[in-house]
């Protein structure tokens, strides 16, 4: 596809995802570095500004298939429509394929579970995983089966319009509702770490308020305003109190838990095709009760 710019001084990134239907600009970058844009028959970088009469030509590849084996699982699907779905994820379930969890991903069960219908966004097929939640978080997670679809959600995060809502037990005793403003980014030395003020930090906003206290612990409710990663694990213990059975923020008691008693328990967001307000609720799992009851 060509373009001509009208306009002087708007950057090549930018402009390619203004005018190209379901790109992104970080998408865009991407196309741009590999050389399928070209400005006047020439590679450019995606921060060149535009001069009126330039013609812009850009080669969007076939998307590739990636090496991630389908697999069936017991999964809930809380709902699904021909644009997205919404799963409600296990504890212990990656999210994601990486090194050491090839398998029995979120990811290969929605290889399986969607079949041809994926998104293809970055040049890749592969079902649109729009957030993440944590290995040993459990909860609700949204998925798109298109780019149009993938694309407009990832705007509403970025707009911070998407409700999303956990529950967690907290040590400690919490005393009133809170709200945590404290940039998050890697640790320093410990790089599969997140930390307040680490390196490249990013802004972050977590609310919380209590549902009940307990002698020496808390139910909370949290919501996110932003999503680093394991934002609410972080900030929950640089207030001191963090999430309980968190083995890398915490101190990982009770054992029995094994990780974090964290659960998405609450997703709402605007349906990129029909424009209607979407929310859902899931009920707190069998560990999280488990822990409840033995507060009690």
């Amino acid at each position: 596809m060509t373009y001509k710019s009208a306009e002087t001084g708007e950057r090549l990134d930018k402009f390619l995802a203004a005018h190209t239907e379901n790109l992104t600009r970080t998408a865009a970058a991407h196309l741009i570095e590999s050389g399928s844009c070209t400005v006047n028959g020439k590679r450019t970088a995606k921060n060149y500004k535009l001069r009126a009469g330039d013609e812009v030509s850009l080669t969007i590849p076939e998307a590739k298939p990636v090496g991630i084996i389908p697999e069936e699982m017991p999964i809930e699907i809380v709902y699904e429509d021909r644009d997205l779905l919404i799963v409600n994820k296990p504890r212990k379930v990656v999210v994601h394929p990486a090194h050491g969890n090839r398998s029995g991903t979120l990811v290969n069960f929605l290889m399986h579970h969607c079949g041809d219908s994926l998104s293809g966004i970055n040049g890749e097929i592969r079902p649109g995983i729009v957030h993440r939640i944590d290995k040993n978080t459990s909860g609700l997670l949204l998925a798109a089966k298109n780019d149009f679809t993938h694309t407009r959600l990832a705007e509403q995060l970025k707009k911070h319009s998407v409700k999303r809502e956990y529950q967690a037990v907290v040590s400690g005793a919490v005393k009133e509702p809170g709200i945590i403003s404290a940039p998050i980014g890697r640790h320093k030395i410990r790089r599969k770490e997140m930390t307040v003020n680490g390196l490249n930090p990013r802004e972050a906003i977590t609310h919380y308020d209590v549902i009940r206290n307990y002698e020496n612990a808390a139910h909370l409710r949290v919501r996110l305003e932003t999503g680093r990663t394991h934002q609410i694990r972080v900030h929950m213990a640089y207030i001191g109190h963090p999430v309980l059975g968190d083995d890398v923020y915490g101190n990982g008691k009770p054992k029995w838990l094994e990780g974090q008693c964290l659960h998405a328990y609450k997703l709402g967001f605007t349906h990129p095709r029909t424009g209607e307000y979407m929310e859902f609720e899931s009920g707190l799992p069998e560990y999280f009760l488990k822990l409840l009851r033995q507060l009690r």
